[in-house]
């Protein structure tokens, strides 16, 4: 397995945090070192909010994801701020209904991989206001093997413990972001 150094940016109140915990899980529950390092501005909902998260089976020597090999970036400054920053070979998933990617000055490096995918617009498309961060999700685990689907699914029962009307709500936005 290669060593997954996940950068997850947005927004505050578009679940950052949460996608970065449950990236986390999935990787403990599959038995690798994780380590899991949040990052917001002073104004937690609507202020700039990004996450680390690294998945390896050797020690982590280092927290902070400077350089990622997989980026989320669920707004047009998240976009700008981070997809120079994407390791040649990398993935960059970006939810293109808050993202103007073709408008940017900035654009990925030479061997990275775009994904656009109009998470926001499906969530609300579909009833899941606020899972656009999960839909992003269901794209980069599709889109990298991340984990088996069990194990995605342990995951979620997990993070959603105490909020078990929640846990079908997401298995349905990372279904959409899997098919899309």
């Amino acid at each position: 397995m290669k060593t997954y150094e996940i950068l997850t940016a947005g927004f505050g109140g578009q679940g950052i945090l949460f996608a970065g915990k449950l990236l986390a899980e999935i990787g403990l529950l599959d038995n690798k070192e994780v380590s899991w390092f949040p990052s917001y501005g002073p104004a937690m909902r609507g202020g700039t909010c990004n996450c680390s998260v690294v998945v390896s089976d050797t020690p982590i020597g280092s927290p902070v994801v400077s350089e990622p090999n997989l980026l989320i970036a669920m707004n047009g400054p998240s976009y700008e701020k981070f997809i120079g920053v994407v390791k040649s070979g990398g993935k960059a998933f970006i939810d293109s209904t808050l993202a103007n990617t073709a408008a940017s000055s900035v654009k990925a490096g030479a061997g990275v991989e775009v994904y656009e995918v109009p998470a926001t617009k499906l969530a609300v498309d579909n009833d899941l206001i606020g899972m656009a961060n999960i839909i992003m999700l269901g794209k980069l685990i599709k889109e990298t093997n991340f984990a088996s689907p069990d194990i995605v699914e342990k995951a979620m029962k997990l993070v959603t413990e105490g909020k078990e009307h929640l846990y079908d709500l997401n298995m349905k936005a990372l279904k959409i972001g899997k098919e899309f």
